[in-house]
């Protein structure tokens, strides 16, 4: 919507048009928005965390509430900001790329993201009655016999926002198999479009072990069962098994689609196609295959034996392979290239050096004799940060400005970005560089305080300044974003010189996205029509009326449903009240899937006569 018609429509038709919305690329926005959202409050999570372990013997927090502030800003980050941001710009780009007109299920995409939100919102409502403590990875028996409900809450939280996540991943499958283009065959689609199809079947694949795993615990603790109780013939080990065939598929659920990000940034600011992009694919199935193949890497400690940890130790070290075999097609595709520094650019190449480093510290936790070393110590979260934030949140960072005037179309400001991307790229290596050698000296994760003479003091200290850092550099991004909104000029349809066809839509794009589905012919569609000089897409189809889905309310309020279901299933043991909650949000999100399914929605179509009367 632009601005213009957003001012006329007045807020609660906005609103309304929001909250009953299908289109994709509001969808996407909307992920973005809920996903910074939730990076602002993990983030001020880590610098409780930080300024905590200043100092030695340090009080700012107590032991408890700390707990609740690395469970919190682990599962925080993890699910609710870096996830959805990224699902975000699938939403936006993916069905653009690929020359479709939506995702294939509208009504899916929009109850996938409420799930989501609604998930988030759960998980943070337990600051007010006692979060959860048992930390990201909620390993009984701590998970199992912490008290409150702080773990009702995140299991509940968690479910929620998997179904939507879930939702996701089959519907871009879906999209990506069934609706490409004329001419868009599998070898000619665009790396991010890849890496978000490789993504939705890993998310296929490892959510349900860990749904499994969430209603175990549930039932533990909620229904007095033994899956995780020892002393009841229980094994705790098996929540470790099952959260890490999930977990680390979900590192790749992560990075992959960040690959896709840079694998569309260096030959757009290299002016070159992207080099080896074969063996790019090829590597992108390795690296998915490979992943499910590891999880146990995670547990060398806990006693499964020689061979078994050789073996995860063998599998953990061949990632590197196709993860190196990127890395040089990456800096290949930059050699010899016209290459411009712009803000995206420098994003991309930061994170070069910053995800080799935690790619190399990956390997030395891979070696199972050495890892009894480094096992719950700070040189695992300097490591995991490193691949996360080096490699995630970089290519967040990198999305935003390169995918900004495709949203918003305006160009966020140069000199700003490139001011928040220094204070962040040094606040990241002071932070978490240090790490590896407080690690090293012993330091073990997770606690709350250290003491004096441990030689760890000047460690924490500039650990907690880089902290400080990265937050200034966010902050400056957050004021580019306004001061772009409120000065920025508007910017042209294709600000990048780009190559793929998301740069080829009218500005700003209707929400059918094309007049007519595009002919695809060959590898950079976009560019190839450049290159013989016209610019614009051939058409593979006459004008013709164009079926498009209607809104729909029914997600929200399904979602609205199972939030009030959740609340009261953590609370029906003690408030009469909970029951009502329980079986009346359930009651209301049944309601409005058996709605939706007897209810005839055909969509509507638009008519060629409006399209001819459009000027491009």
């Amino acid at each position: 919507m632009s601005l213009a018609s957003a001012q006329k429509k007045g807020f609660g038709a906005i609103l309304w048009d929001y909250l009953t919305t299908v289109d994709h690329k509001k969808i996407g926005v909307m992920y973005i928005a809920a996903g910074a959202f939730f990076f602002i409050l993990g983030g001020i999570e880590s610098l409780v965390i930080r300024v905590q372990l200043m100092v030695p013997e340090n009080d700012f927090v107590s032991a408890g509430l700390y707990n609740e502030m690395i469970t919190m800003h682990g599962t925080t980050m993890i699910f609710f900001a870096a996830m959805p941001i990224l699902l975000g710009f699938m939403n936006v780009a993916v069905p653009l790329q690929i020359g479709a007109r939506d995702v294939a299920f509208p009504f899916l995409n929009a109850l996938g993201f409420w799930l989501f939100l609604f998930g988030g919102i759960l998980l943070n409502l337990s600051w007010i009655f006692g979060a959860p403590d048992a930390g990201w990875t909620a390993y009984p028996p701590l998970s199992t016999q912490s008290p409150g409900h702080g773990i009702d809450f995140y299991v509940m939280a968690l479910q929620l926002s998997g179904a939507g996540t879930l939702m996701g991943g089959i519907n871009f499958i879906v999209t990506i198999v069934t609706m490409r283009a004329p001419g868009m065959t599998y070898m000619r689609m665009p790396l991010f479009s890849w890496t978000t199809f490789v993504t939705s079947i890993l998310i296929l694949f490892a959510f349900p072990a860990f749904t499994v795993a969430l209603f175990l615990l549930m039932f533990d603790r909620m229904f007095d069962s033994a899956f995780f109780d020892i002393a009841l013939g229980g094994n705790a080990v098996i929540w470790q098994h099952l959260f890490w065939i999930f977990g680390h598929p979900e590192v790749y659920i992560l990075i992959l689609p960040a690959f896709g990000i840079f694998s569309e940034i260096f030959p757009v600011f290299s002016k070159k196609r992207l080099f080896g992009y074969t063996s790019m694919v090829f590597a992108t199935f390795l690296i998915a295959f490979l992943g499910f193949m590891v999880w146990a890497h995670h547990m060398f400690t806990v006693g499964l034996g020689s061979v078994a940890n050789a073996i995860f130790a063998v599998g953990t070290m061949a990632i590197a392979v196709p993860t190196g075999i990127k890395i040089f097609n990456w800096l290949a595709t930059m050699w010899g290239g016209s290459i411009r520094i712009s803000t995206a650019m420098l994003w991309a190449l930061a994170f070069i050096p910053s995800f080799t480093i935690g790619g190399m510290t990956g390997v030395m936790l891979g070696a199972a004799s050495a890892d009894y070393q480094y096992h719950d110590t700070y040189f695992v979260v300097a490591h995991f940060h490193y691949v996360i934030v080096g490699g995630v949140v970089f290519a967040i960072m990198a999305g935003l400005h390169y995918w900004w005037p495709l949203m918003f179309r305006r160009v966020l400001n140069e000199t700003l970005g490139k001011l928040a991307f220094w204070l962040f790229f040094i606040g990241f290596h002071l932070t978490f560089f240090i790490q590896h050698f407080l690690g090293l000296m012993g330091m073990p994760r997770r606690y709350w305080v250290f003491l004096e003479d441990q030689g760890l003091d000047l460690g924490n200290l500039v650990s907690t300044i880089g902290a400080f850092f990265m937050a200034a550099g966010a902050i400056v991004f957050v004021i580019n974003i306004i001061y772009t909104a409120v000065k920025g000029e508007k910017a042209p349809q294709d600000p990048w010189n780009g190559r793929t066809l998301e740069w080829a839509v009218p500005s700003p794009t209707p929400f059918y996205n094309f007049k007519q589905l595009p002919l695809v012919r060959g590898l950079d569609p976009l560019w190839i029509e450049k290159m013989e000089g016209n610019g614009k897409l051939t058409a593979a189809e006459p004008l013709n009326d164009i079926h498009m889905p209607n809104g729909s309310i029914i997600p929200f309020v399904m979602t609205v449903g199972f939030f009030i279901a959740s609340l009261g299933f953590i609370y029906q043991y003690e408030y009469p009240i909970a029951y009502l909650a329980l079986y009346g949000g359930m009651a209301i999100g049944i309601g409005g899937m058996i709605v939706r399914s007897l209810k005839d929605d055909h969509g509507y179509y638009v008519r060629k006569e409006e399209l001819e009367g459009e000027v491009e």
